[in-house]
């Protein structure tokens, strides 16, 4: 079995419009920090003088978003009332593991350039596929936005779907849907853009909009998707993190190669 990452890091060093705080505490800071935690909340005393070069252990503390890095949003993320169901939309702690891990297809976005494609051209992708995706597989979206990961342009410069794209996906049964890009929907100028022109509203944020009315998760900010061996031929896991409440968790998404 092989395993290929399909993640971006959490970095602070990157650019991002909400800046990821990092803090790190020293294994020397850290037995202090432990030594007064056992006393005050346990009331256990301990000398940290007694430990081999006065060190335990190191104790990172990050303050981001849950949309920061490889992440899954769930249902609840697309709004607070669903139209399907009992109309309340799921949270990410109360998804099916077995949507998180699943026979995986890729298809390549790459060269459409800023904006969103319709289905269409997800018609002729999976044309160039040779099949459709079975009912419950994951579909990766590959547009090589992951390479302007730690960039403002990684926010701006990418491919997404329209409403149809987004509809065809799960027309055929897909459940999961993913990106390397920050968003499944176009960049946000664009859509605001063709707003402005057209007065439409429905090409505003359409493929998260469409989980309003369909249950369905999107995996964003993905990468490595190149690394794939093909089109097909891999399993795709993904479990996102246990968050009581939240709209969405960060995932280390992964390919599993026989």
């Amino acid at each position: 079995m092989r395993i290929i990452d399909l993640s971006t890091p959490v970095d602070a060093s990157g650019w991002e419009p909400e800046p990821v705080q990092h803090q790190v505490m020293t294994p020397a800071e850290g037995a202090k920090h432990m030594s007064e935690e056992m006393r005050t909340h346990f009331g256990v005393r301990f000398d940290p003088a007694a430990l081999p070069d006065r060190e335990l252990l190191s104790i990172d503390t990050l303050t981001l978003t849950s949309h920061t890095g490889t992440h899954v949003d769930a249902p609840s993320h697309y709004g607070s009332v669903a139209r399907y169901g009992d109309g309340r939309p799921r949270h990410i702690d109360a998804l099916p593991l077995e949507w998180f891990y699943a026979p995986g297809m890729v298809l390549d976005l790459t060269g459409a350039g800023p904006g969103a494609v319709d289905a269409s051209f997800l018609r002729a992708r999976l044309d160039r596929v040779g099949r459709l995706p079975d009912p419950g597989d994951i579909v990766l979206l590959r547009t090589g936005a992951d390479a302007l990961a730690g960039t403002p342009a990684y926010f701006t410069d990418f491919t997404g779907l329209d409403a149809s794209a987004t509809h065809l996906l799960l027309d055929l049964g897909v459940r999961v849907i993913g990106t390397d890009a920050f968003s499944l929907d176009a960049p946000f100028r664009h859509m605001i853009d063709r707003f402005h022109r057209t007065g439409d509203r429905g090409v505003l944020w359409p493929a998260h909009f469409a989980g309003r009315d369909r249950e369905y998760c999107q995996i964003e900010r993905l990468a490595g998707l190149d690394a794939l061996p093909g089109p097909t031929g891999f399993t795709v896991a993904c479990f996102p993190v246990k968050i009581k409440g939240a709209g969405a968790g960060w995932t280390r998404a992964v390919a599993l190669i026989p």
